[in-house]
């Protein structure tokens, strides 16, 4: 498990009023994921970014999942946009879990301004 920051609750309060801890994480296992899925060089290249991109995102939409929601951040460097599924720890969850990052997308401009006409985001950056 590795810590990668804290979020600003009020900005996700959208997802939920009841989420217990500000700290975000992400498992080894989750780290593998991400590999698997999107190659290393995808992760050693935005990692960094992810605790940057959870504690200032520029959209935020719902998931399907409960308790679950899509942080959206587009980097200056090259103008893609990384998109982190987070899963927050909330009060009917063990009291020693912590907010999670389950995976991280890449989306070029086209695809994400396509994503930003096809769904109502519940928290935008002003």
């Amino acid at each position: 498990m590795r810590y990668v920051g804290k979020i600003d609750r009020e900005i996700y309060y959208c997802i939920s009023d009841n989420i217990i801890t500000d700290e975000v994480i992400i498992t080894d296992e989750r780290i593998q994921h991400i590999i698997d899925r999107r190659g290393k060089e995808f992760y050693e290249a935005y990692s960094p970014d992810f605790g940057n991109i959870l504690a200032d995102p520029d959209y935020v939409f719902a998931d399907a999942r409960p308790n679950t929601a899509l942080a959206c951040k587009t980097l200056n460097r090259d103008g893609a946009a990384v998109n982190l599924v987070v899963r927050f720890a909330v009060e009917s969850d063990d009291s020693q879990y912590k907010n999670s990052i389950i995976t991280a997308i890449k989306e070029n401009g086209k695809r994400f301004a396509q994503r930003i006409r096809n769904n109502v985001p519940l928290y935008k950056k002003e």
